[in-house]
């Protein structure tokens, strides 16, 4: 393989001329990955594929996985739905559910348009935490053109007998609170909404290790949380019943603040959860940024794309050592170097191409892995918590600072860890079906990762996952810069 291959592509930036200002370089980089990510879904064809995990020794084993031998399973299923777990791939697979209404940061795709991203997370989910997944895209919308949250509420508990437990993806609010509320109390398998628990579990994590750093508690410190979708309302709820006082909390949506005469939101129920947070944060009835602003600790903002969402003069009010997690995708709603000019000690974005990277990725594929493992009913808001605790845990073990508060996805002794935090944590709370010991949790999820990240290799040294061409990745670079320069 050559050189630049071998290389990580963030290295590749020292490709792009430094005549480029930081503001140039941040659009390069951004631009540099959505063109390559288009080159390399188009050479691959996608990046997931299905593999046996039976052997085929000869002609007749057929008749043993499938007809006629294989209805000895169908019977023994329908006589103990619960066997399915043992006799299939069904406690070890994961459905991931998008009405593709929002993607990213790119609003409403149509339903395949979600499909790039839901290979993405089935991607993580086998590398990071050996979990089998399949992207189910559906259309939830009826008959007025509108999306529709009981069309997905349907599909999901129509189709949940084919999995281990359900990913719910990019769906946009208001349906995304009803459609997770609804299913993880009438699914009988684990229901776990990636973009609010995910996103909620590892900013709670950072926080965590943030607040160390500046020598700050969790009770004491004043919060502002810019932005009030499914991702931010869940960290709300995460915090609080984490040590965080709401009184302390001040929320904003795109109109306006978060507050108990915010009656927008009584009127309306479909938000019931911004209703929540509106009569239990900013007391006060704080209503401008910069009123928020003044004096805050940590600001955690997943809202609009930037770069100017954020403003520097807002980071400026806020108090010594301010901790800054601005999260947007793709986009950060203040780029890293804007921010530490206004002040700001710790940065955190959603990008792996800048310090501090607040990514699901390092939480969703050991968290379903431990719930799958123990066969955990549902994955409770107390088994978010450890799981938070247990990635910050990992990163402090191994050394925090100001440019590094969290585990990034190479650290793969980290998936193991908190798979096994998080299935005690569930036998724990009572929802799990079988009572496994730590141990035991580690060495499965330890040996099951193991074995993907191989089989992978292994696939790229015989040749079956065929090799890129340093010309495509140079070309990919020159359009980049062509397209900054003009």
């Amino acid at each position: 393989m050559n050189n630049l291959l071998l290389t990580s592509l963030e290295s590749i930036i020292d490709s792009f001329p430094k005549s480029f200002s930081e503001a140039q370089l941040a659009k390069a980089k951004t631009l540099f990955y959505k063109k390559m990510a288009l080159r390399m879904h188009t050479f691959y064809g996608g990046k997931m594929q299905t593999i046996l995990k039976a052997p085929i020794f000869g002609f007749n084993w057929f008749n043993v996985w499938y007809t006629p031998g294989v209805s000895a399973v169908s019977t023994a299923i329908r006589d103990n739905n619960n066997t399915s777990f043992e006799l299939s791939n069904r406690n070890n697979l994961v459905a991931i559910v998008s009405d593709s209404t929002r993607v990213l940061g790119d609003g409403d795709c149509t339903p395949p348009g979600g499909l790039g991203v839901m290979e993405g997370k089935a991607m993580l989910m086998k590398y990071l935490g050996g979990v089998d997944a399949v992207a189910l895209c559906i259309d939830s919308r009826d008959e007025t053109g509108e999306p529709n949250a009981d069309k997905i509420i349907e599909f999901v508990k129509r189709a949940q007998s084919s999995f281990g437990a359900i990913n719910l993806e990019d769906i946009s609010q208001p349906n995304c609170f009803k459609v997770l509320d609804i299913l993880r109390e009438e699914c009988n398998i684990p229901v776990w909404h990636d973009d609010a628990q995910g996103t909620a579990c590892v900013t709670l994590a950072g926080v965590i290790n943030a607040l160390q750093l500046v020598n700050k508690k969790m009770s004491e410190i004043k919060i502002v949380l810019y932005g009030a979708g499914a991702s931010n309302t869940s960290i709300a709820r995460l915090m609080i019943a984490d040590g965080a006082n709401p009184d302390n909390i001040i929320m904003f949506d795109s109109r306006s603040a978060l507050h108990k005469n915010n009656m927008r939101y009584k009127d309306n129920p479909l938000f019931y959860r911004q209703w929540e947070l509106c009569q239990t944060t900013n007391p006060e009835c704080i209503t401008t940024p910069e009123e928020a602003f003044k004096d805050a600790d940590v600001l955690i903002a997943l809202s609009k794309s930037g770069p100017d969402t954020i403003k520097t003069e807002w980071i400026k009010l806020m108090a010594e050592k301010p901790i800054v997690f601005v999260c947007a995708n793709p986009v950060p709603e203040i780029y890293p170097y804007q921010a530490k000019e206004a002040g700001a000690y710790i940065v955190a974005t959603g990008r792996g191409d800048f310090p501090n990277q607040v990514n699901n990725s390092v939480c969703f594929p050991s968290i379903l892995k431990g719930t799958l493992l123990v066969s955990a009913r549902k994955i409770t808001d107390g088994m978010a918590i450890c799981a938070a605790h247990s990635i910050a845990e990992f990163a402090k073990n191994r050394g925090i600072h100001v440019e590094n508060i969290m585990p990034n996805m190479l650290e793969w002794e980290l998936f193991p860890k908190v798979a096994a935090d998080v299935a005690l944590h569930a036998i724990k709370e009572g929802v799990a079906l079988k009572n496994l010991t730590w141990q035991q949790v580690y060495d499965t999820a330890k040996q099951d990762i193991s074995e993907a990240q191989e089989l992978t290799l292994l696939l790229q040294e015989k040749g079956h996952i065929k090799p890129i061409e340093e010309s495509v990745i140079r070309e990919v670079i020159q359009e980049v810069v062509n397209a900054i320069e003009t």
